[in-house]
């Protein structure tokens, strides 16, 4: 079923909504909040959340590419779930990883997640990225945005590990230095 029509039986309150969301957008969420949580049934749960958050948000929210707005409330509920359960204790997983990678960048003395907040920073990160060649940029929204693996970041980029290892390196040692010259504190 086409996102419109999803998004119309959202509209008109018919369940069959949340059939279709689950039916064709159920294992790509699944696989984001897998990726920042690393537990089957946290994440089961953050995809039933998201469902949730959907049928109490769409409407008044008209979102034009349904998969990016469900994503978001994905992503956003996993990092919840994902502080929620951490708060005590210190527990792998790919966000954990590829925030305390990004940290590197970002003055320490505020997380990542509070950083990111910030419309500024963000604002800038944005204009960093549309400055990157496709690849480095690929391997970047992969690993930091989504969380994904190394490895999986470098398969769908179809590079070695070890280039998207170095690529990602580099590319945060010039996010580091942008920032810097954007006038942002950074950790030296």
């Amino acid at each position: 079923m086409q996102d419109e029509k999803i998004v119309e039986l959202y509209f008109n309150r018919d369940e069959l909504a949340l059939k279709e969301t689950e039916s064709k957008y159920g294992r790509y969420l699944f696989k984001i909040a897998y990726s920042i949580l690393s537990d089957i049934s946290d994440s089961e749960e953050s995809v039933n959340d998201t469902y949730l958050s959907a049928w109490n948000s769409i409407p008044p929210h008209r979102p034009v590419v349904l998969s990016t707005y469900l994503s978001k409330l994905t992503r956003r509920i996993s990092i919840d779930i994902f502080r929620k359960r951490t708060s005590k204790k210190r527990i792998d997983s790919n966000f954990a990883l590829s925030v305390s990678e990004l940290e590197e960048c970002l003055d320490s003395k505020e997380s990542v997640e509070e950083n990111m907040e910030n419309k500024e920073l963000v604002c800038a990160i944005n204009k960093f990225l549309r400055s990157l060649n496709k690849e480095a940029r690929a391997l970047f929204v992969g690993r930091y945005y989504f969380c994904d693996s190394l490895k999986e970041v470098a398969k769908y980029v179809g590079v070695s590990e070890s280039k998207a290892k170095t690529t990602l390196y580099r590319t945060r040692l010039r996010l580091r230095e942008y920032l810097l010259k954007e006038g942002f504190i950074v950790d030296c």
